[in-house]
């Protein structure tokens, strides 16, 4: 039987007690259940035209969850903005510098034939990774299914948006044969090594180990195939530039537009020029850029100009702040790794002197 709420004096609600009656009761333990969500009943419906079996549908959303932790998490997301300095810090430290390393060495082969087929650097292929998930260390405590159950009819503004989530979610997990209430991920949704949300997934993961799965939760080298095969589709241009380093006025110039991530570069080289921006000479006047402005917190201004590969790593995460993190954290990868091979190298030099 559904527990009553109690009224308080006054009319009120007692609202914990009557939050934890609800939460324990069986209409909450199934608050998505096709025979009473009208909502999750259309979605069943879609799917089954897709040949997915009604009978596995209906159990799947018998046992998705409402988290209401879920919907406080998207609507923090964006309270506080960070600077770089603060950004940067988070993600560009030794350890993850140094995993990264680890993490290429310990898939040397994946990461170089996928730089072969889809023209993008190994090291930024790992720091992508090492920027989402550490690795796939960290991958989400929050099960999917209840994340996108919740997202997709409860959140105000963009439940059409998880909706079609949540049904590329469905369509994953029987695909491949996963319970759909084992994947964990973040609580948006996004799932695995790369943190592909499930459209992403269906779009761009790729069996790079051939095994018969598309598996980005639990297969390093499908997830090295997959975030190379993202950048290639997206159109990264190998051996092209990812950005250039400049000197300008301070503070920016109200006539340049800044840090518009996610949008191909518009702005040209000579006006940067114009309004004092010290662009290299061999970027024509006509060259489209990405014009990027970094404030350290004391009034000390950063400028790089984001060619076409910076933009797609923006489609990545639509974030400047995210681009810089994952071509810094790929640069100091790569600087380790040169590192480490002339130790090495001194190491054998030294030994090689020692032997009589």
């Amino acid at each position: 039987m559904t527990p009553s709420c109690i009224q308080g004096r006054k009319g009120r609600l007692v609202t914990l007690a009557c939050a934890a009656l609800l939460a324990s009761s069986p209409l909450a333990a199934q608050e998505f259940a096709p025979e009473r969500h009208a909502g999750a009943r259309a979605l069943v419906n879609e799917l089954i035209d897709e040949g997915i079996e009604r009978a596995w549908l209906e159990s799947a959303m018998q046992q998705a969850r409402y988290r209401q932790e879920v919907l406080d998490a998207m609507s923090g997301a964006a309270e506080r903005r960070l600077r770089w300095d603060e950004y940067r810090a988070i993600f560009l430290d030794d350890e993850r510098i140094y995993a990264g390393v680890a993490f290429l060495e310990a898939h040397a082969d994946a990461f170089a034939r996928a730089e072969a087929e889809y023209g993008v650097p190994e090291e930024i292929i790992a720091a992508i990774l090492g920027v989402e998930t550490r690795y796939g260390r960290i991958t989400g405590k929050h099960r999917v299914i209840d994340s996108l159950a919740t997202l997709a009819f409860h959140h105000p503004r963009r439940g059409d948006f998880f909706r079609g989530e949540l049904a590329a979610f469905l369509e994953i997990a029987y695909e491949q044969q996963v319970a759909p209430v084992e994947p964990l991920g973040s609580y948006a949704g996004a799932m695995g090594y790369p943190q592909f949300i499930p459209t992403s997934y269906r779009a761009y993961a790729v069996d790079f180990d051939d095994d018969g799965l598309r598996d980005l939760w639990t297969n390093p080298v499908d997830a090295i195939g997959s975030v190379a095969n993202y950048f290639a589709e997206h159109g990264w241009r190998g051996g092209e530039a990812i950005l250039h380093e400049v000197e300008g006025p301070a503070p920016p110039p109200d006539s340049i537009d800044f840090n518009r991530a996610a949008r191909k570069p518009a702005v040209s080289a000579g006006s940067l020029r114009d309004a004092g921006f010290e662009v290299p000479a061999a970027l024509a006047d006509e060259r489209r850029l990405l014009p990027v402005a970094l404030e350290d917190g004391e009034d000390n201004w950063r400028y790089v100009l984001g060619d076409f590969n910076f933009y797609v790593i923006t489609r990545y995460n639509h974030s400047h702040l995210y681009a810089m993190a994952a071509v810094e954290l790929a640069e100091a990868i790569a600087a380790a790794r040169n590192l480490d091979a002339h130790w090495l190298q001194a190491v054998d030099a030294d030994d090689e002197e020692a032997r009589p």
